[in-house]
């Protein structure tokens, strides 16, 4: 009986290795299926331009070399550099469970670079943008009254959407200045709310929600909608919406673009990386970094006011 073509070798050999990478990912690891099928895909790639290149290489010989070549071509497809790291970290998976398995001698990945992802700036909004999304709301209704309280705590405690739509009344404590949040992963966090925030709430409070007929369930709930219910996060973002284009303001802007804002004018004022971080409820400080996209007018004059030896050559000619 005649031996397989080493193509077919090579395409078993590869199929037998994906199969037990799946069921490993599947039984070991408890991935979802959409994600055990995009390690899988990502592992076919590779294979796909091991076929197209004719390199005769099985999961135990794919060395750095062929790795970083395939990186090269999927880049050249014009890929994103996001998509490529996605990829990597795909093939940095398989390879591990090769390596655990003893299908393969060494992890051909340890070595293997990803892309820099070059994170994207959030869109902000200047101070004066921010006075004119205000000024856009009608404070003779109720609602408009409760929209000003709104975008005025979103604005001053850089809260999130879910954390604003369930702030509750209980956790408001308007003489020292905070609110306690509910963050991600039920962490608590005490943020720090703008005297001209806590005085719109208390109108709305003590003027529009004190009239309200509240919902079971939602007694505690800052903000009601018009039935005595909770506010949608769609809400909230149809009220920033509509709120930009009275305002005349051309931006993409959401909720969630105070909260960009908020963070982006305390550093730009000056303020403690590490105290963004605090307020904003960031677990990590890289996350907050983001907000330092400084302008070279404000980095330039923060030279020149602090930097002690900034005009040192103009001192002594």
């Amino acid at each position: 009986m005649a031996a397989p073509p080493p193509g077919l070798t090579l395409r078993i050999m590869w199929d037998a290795t994906i199969n037990g990478f799946r069921t490993y990912l599947l039984l070991e690891r408890a991935l979802s299926e959409p994600s055990v099928e995009a390690y899988v895909s990502d592992v076919r790639k590779l294979v796909q331009f091991l076929q197209l290149s004719g390199i005769p290489a099985d999961p135990g010989s794919v060395d750095l070399g062929v790795l970083q070549a395939f990186i090269r071509h999927i880049a050249e497809l014009g890929l994103s550099d996001t998509t490529q790291a996605r990829i990597i970290s795909g093939l940095r998976a398989f390879f591990s469970y090769c390596r655990t398995e003893q299908l393969t001698r060494t992890d051909p990945t340890e070595l293997l670079e990803a892309p820099r992802l070059r994170r994207k700036l959030p869109d902000v909004l200047n101070f004066e943008e921010v006075v004119r999304l205000m000024d856009a709301i009608d404070h003779s209704t109720a609602e408009g009254t409760r929209n000003r309280a709104i975008v005025e705590v979103l604005y001053s405690s850089g809260l999130r959407v879910s954390e604003l739509i369930n702030l509750r009344r209980s956790n408001l404590f308007p003489d020292i200045g905070f609110l306690r949040v509910i963050g991600k992963g039920d962490k608590e966090r005490m943020v720090p709310v703008g005297s001209e925030a806590i005085r719109k709430l208390r109108i709305y409070l003590d003027e529009i929600r004190a009239h309200i007929r509240v919902q079971h369930g939602c007694e505690d709930i800052v903000f009601l909608n018009r039935r005595g219910g909770m506010l949608s996060r769609v809400m909230i973002f149809y009220i920033i919406r509509d709120l930009a284009r009275t305002a005349g303001i051309l931006k993409e802007i959401s909720p969630h673009t105070l909260r960009h804002s908020f963070a982006t004018h305390l550093v730009e004022g000056g303020a403690d990386l590490r105290a963004v971080q605090e307020m904003l409820g960031h677990e990590s400080i890289t996350t907050t970094e983001i907000y330092t996209h400084l302008d070279r007018t404000f980095l330039m004059e923060t030279l020149r006011k602090y930097h002690p030896g900034f005009d040192r050559g103009a001192r002594t000619s």
